[in-house]
This record gives structure tokens, C-alpha cells and sequence, in this order.
């Protein structure tokens, strides 16, 4: 805003304006923290379950005015879903995963990251990924149902793995796949653990035990099904 000001392409006044209304948008129970993007190198990102439709919209109006990229609601509802359009009718949903993307930032040729999934159940975590990586401008190649059961499948793709800069690993089950595959590799390697598996999985903490004690350097951790987590990780990890 003060490079605008100091452009020419809005008066003190007309800033000054703008500054008085954030306020407004900013209620007891919604406070949008536009200014991360400048702290962080990425924005806000809005998470849906536990909010009311008014609160989401509230927070991506801010968001929205602050000239944000992109603007994500992840787990989304389809009340909120529905505000979010009427609000903005050109918001994409990926109803596959629940994500909404309000806009999406410029692609970027040159930050390339692949998501690989072990099972196709794992592929709504993967997804989430991939499309938040898409989201932030990173070029993302999908590698798909390469579990260790197969280990043949993923050793056919480590061509494709080679050129990423970062990789992000989604498995459940025991969750081997991210240590065969960061011993493949020399890019960073982001795991996921999801909550597929019978009974001993244990939700995805039998997942989560196994990515956590691999004796692979280069392996990092995040939680159970958190496919975003997973994205911002990576994005950081390229973007330096």
C-alpha cells in the first residue's frame, strides 16, 4: 500500500480509507492476518471445519483486498462452498478434496516438485498436495499407486523423481515408501502419513511412527493426512 501510495496510484486519503475498514472485516471472532505473506512468503490459509459460511467469507474478503496470492479453504464445506461463489463466482472447487482456490498464484517453470502417493486411498492426501502446490505456482508432477508392494512401479519412475526439487511421499499402511524413495533420490523428502490401514494402523500413527524412525537422511515429517502441510513445506523448501 505505501508503494502505491508512493506511486501515485492512490492518494493518502484513499489509503487511509482502506486501513479504517480492515478493522471492520476483523470481528470479535475472525482476525484475517493479511500481513503474513510479507513476514512468512506465504499467506494465510483459511481452515474450513469450525468455521460458520459468514466467517470464511469474512476472512477471504480480507484476504481478497489485501491483493493476497493465492487464497486457499481447505476441508471446505458445502455451505461454505457456496458463500465462498456467491461472493466470488469464478473461486475453483476441487470437491475431490474439499479445497477451494480463490486465486492462485503465477506458475513458476523452473520449481518443480513431485507428489507421489503409494495406494490410490492415498490419493485424496496426495491430491491436496499437489493442488496447494499448484496453488502457490509450483510445477508438480503426479506420481500415482507406487506402494512398496510393487516396488518395481516406483523404481520405473525415479527418472521423473531425479528432476524434482523437493518430493512429497504419501503413504499409509506401514508407510515405507518415503524411505525407499529418499534412498533413490537426492531431493529433500517431504512425508506424509495418511489414516489408511486395518486395525494396527491405528489411524495413520503406525504411518507416522515408521516415516518419524527411517534411517534415511533427508526424510521430514508431517502430521496424519495433512496433504497442505505438506505443500507448504515443500514450496518453502524450493522457493529458497
Amino acid at each position: 500500500m505505501l508503494a502505491c501510495v508512493a506511486s501515485g496510484e492512490l492518494t493518502p486519503e484513499e489509503a487511509a480509507a482502506w486501513l479504517d475498514e480492515v478493522p471492520v472485516l476483523n470481528r470479535d471472532d475472525v482476525q484475517p492476518d493479511i500481513g503474513r505473506e510479507a513476514r512468512t512468503g506465504q499467506p494465510e490459509v483459511i481452515y474450513g471445519p469450525g468455521k460458520t459460511p459468514a466467517q470464511v467469507v469474512a476472512v477471504a474478503r480480507a484476504l481478497m483486498r489485501a491483493d493476497v496470492r493465492p487464497i486457499l479453504l481447505t476441508r471446505a464445506t458445502d455451505a461454505q462452498v457456496r458463500s465462498v461463489r456467491e461472493e466470488v463466482p469464478d473461486a475453483v472447487h476441487h470437491e475431490e478434496v474439499g479445497l477451494v482456490v480463490i486465486r492462485s498464484a503465477g506458475q513458476d517453470p523452473d520449481r518443480r516438485i513431485a507428489v507421489v502417493s503409494a495406494g490410490t486411498s492415498d490419493l485424496p492426501v496426495a491430491e491436496e498436495a499437489a493442488l496447494v502446490a499448484e496453488a502457490f505456482g509450483l510445477q508438480v508432477d503426479r506420481i500415482v499407486d507406487v506402494g512398496v508392494a510393487g516396488i518395481h512401479r516406483v523404481l520405473a519412475q525415479v527418472p521423473t523423481l531425479e528432476r524434482a526439487d523437493c518430493v512429497i511421499v504419501v503413504a499409509g499402511m506401514e508407510g515405507a515408501l518415503p524411505s525407499v524413495v529418499a534412498g533413490l533420490i537426492p531431493a529433500p523428502v517431504v512425508a506424509v502419513p495418511t489414516s489408511v490401514g486395518y486395525g494396527a494402523s491405528f489411524g495413520g500413527l503406525a504411518a507416522l511412527l515408521g516415516m518419524l524412525s527411517s534411517c534415511v537422511p533427508g526424510v521430514v515429517t508431517v502430521n496424519v493426512d495433512n496433504g497442505l502441510g505438506a505443500a507448504m513445506a515443500a514450496h518453502r523448501i524450493v522457493r529458497r
